[in-house]
């Protein structure tokens, strides 16, 4: 018996959800919250890999690998539709025929967790997740039991997300399209208490036409944070500064410029701490001590500071939050150790943050020689248009390996980005650049060539065919 009509609404009475691309971060995230607040809850995805499908594994939610009709049925009462689907996609294809509810992933999470929450919003190109976790861990050592949707795993609670009884919701808010029926970006779908903006720069080819289409998408958002909310933003981006200019919202700038209300003062490491000093309108506010380090993080650090010392939090809490914060997976994250030989896994993919992380972890480990693996695997960075500035990523570091991209058949031919033209380019700058056809011939190069002594950086957005599990094994 069929339903009426499918419709994008989310119905009062709601029990069985399934959610479609289940193993996106953000999805998970839901996914399991959903299941925690006593939902059955049930999810598809293309393809299934670590530490996602673990997490969800744990939770006991029913994961089915491939996309198929078959997923979906008259008894279940939502479907939340990742941002990554179709409207071809065959479980698309049934909820239209058993005329069931729909709603994107921004949708289910304002009526389901943050409904009747303040969110504090965290967004720009680069250092979202960093940002909006270590926020979430300061209002957790201030006793303010916070709730967040965040994405990456937080070391600190072994999670991607929290189900908390404080006022305050921390989300990760995503530039990217929300939905096949919603093109629109993520972020505009929240209200934000308070927000942050780290930078803007162009990205997701895939959907963003230019830097000036991404500027659009931002500026609604800006647009839209009501008179008495508050943007903490950048102040060494150019385009924050014209996107912030006669807005409503209250400013609060942060980062290097004297006339900001944050500065970051000295600097200093002495592995595993970075220490760092905190001015406020021009006076020392604090020094800190935190396992963070590279200038792009002190930064994004910086902004926490700024937001939670908005929120009256005091800065020797802060402090304690910072000094014990272990920080996310996938971000410089050492996966172990061989034969002297650390290997560090980091989700770095766009040319400024492959950059800001190759000379943050040159910075950090000057004794190590530094051999930086990457894959160039998002939808912007197996296209052209990043060619000759990613040339300009690598400067510190000592080897370099780059990956043919894996998924090219998804990219316009005339779009497509050359590993090999790199690695020219590369070497016509006086670096040790290598170009390598698959994962396996990565592996076997680092056996022959990595030394006691040496880092391994591998950066990708997706799972590299698990090199890191396999490199550390075979070292």
């Amino acid at each position: 018996m069929k339903k009426n009509l499918s419709k994008n609404l989310i119905p009062d009475r709601v029990k069985n959800i399934h959610l479609i691309a289940v193993c996106g971060t953000g999805m998970s995230a839901l996914a399991c919250m959903l299941k925690d607040m006593g939902f059955e809850v049930t999810g598809s995805d293309q393809k299934t890999y670590p530490p996602m499908s673990d997490f969800l594994f744990s939770k006991g939610i029913k994961v089915t690998e491939g996309f198929n009709e078959k997923n979906i049925s008259i008894d279940h009462d939502l479907i939340v539709v990742g941002n990554a689907v179709t409207k071809e996609n065959p479980e698309i294809k049934k909820m239209y025929e058993l005329g069931l509810n729909f709603c994107s992933m921004p949708q289910a999470i304002n009526r389901f967790i943050a409904n009747g929450k303040k969110t504090i919003l965290v967004t720009g190109t680069h250092g979202k997740t960093t940002t909006s976790s270590i926020i979430a861990w300061i209002l957790y050592e201030a006793g303010l039991d916070p709730s967040f949707i965040i994405g990456g795993i937080l070391k600190n609670f072994n999670s991607n997300y929290r189900l908390g009884k404080g006022e305050f919701i921390v989300i990760e808010g995503d530039e990217y399209d929300t939905a096949y029926f919603d093109k629109g970006p993520k972020f505009l779908h929240y209200d934000p208490y308070l927000a942050a903006i780290t930078s803007v720069e162009f990205d997701h080819a895939d959907i963003f036409k230019d830097i000036e289409h991404v500027k659009q998408a931002f500026n609604t958002f800006i647009s839209g944070i009501s008179q008495k909310n508050t943007l903490v933003a950048f102040d060494r981006d150019k385009n924050i500064d014209s996107l912030i200019r006669g807005k409503k919202c209250g400013i609060i700038k942060y980062g290097q410029d004297t006339s900001s209300a944050w500065k970051l003062g000295k600097v200093s490491y002495a592995p595993p701490w970075t220490f760092f000093e905190v001015l406020k309108q021009g006076k020392t506010f604090k020094a800190f001590k935190t396992r963070i380090f590279g200038e792009h993080n002190l930064l994004n650090t910086l902004a926490t500071v700024a937001i939670t010392d908005k929120m009256m939090i005091p800065n020797e809490v802060i402090a304690k939050a910072l000094e014990s914060f272990q920080g996310v997976k996938r971000r410089q994250e050492v996966l172990g150790e061989k034969k002297n030989i650390t290997i560090m896994d980091d989700f770095a993919h766009h040319p400024t943050a492959v950059k800001e992380t190759v000379r943050a972890v040159k910075s950090f480990y000057q004794n190590k020689r530094l051999i930086a693996v990457f894959e160039p695997r998002t939808n912007t960075s197996m296209r052209n248009i990043f060619q000759n500035i990613y040339t300009l990523s690598f400067d510190h570091a000592d080897i370099i390996c780059i990956r043919k991209p894996p998924l090219l058949n998804k990219i316009p031919p005339n779009e497509h980005f050359s590993s090999e033209k790199l690695v020219d380019d590369l070497r016509n700058r006086g670096k040790d650049a290598h170009y390598f056809p698959d994962t396996e011939s990565i592996i076997k190069y680092l056996e022959k060539t990595a030394k006691p002594g040496d880092l391994v950086l591998i950066m990708s957005n997706g799972g590299f065919d698990n090199i890191h599990h396999d490199l550390l094994k075979r070292l």
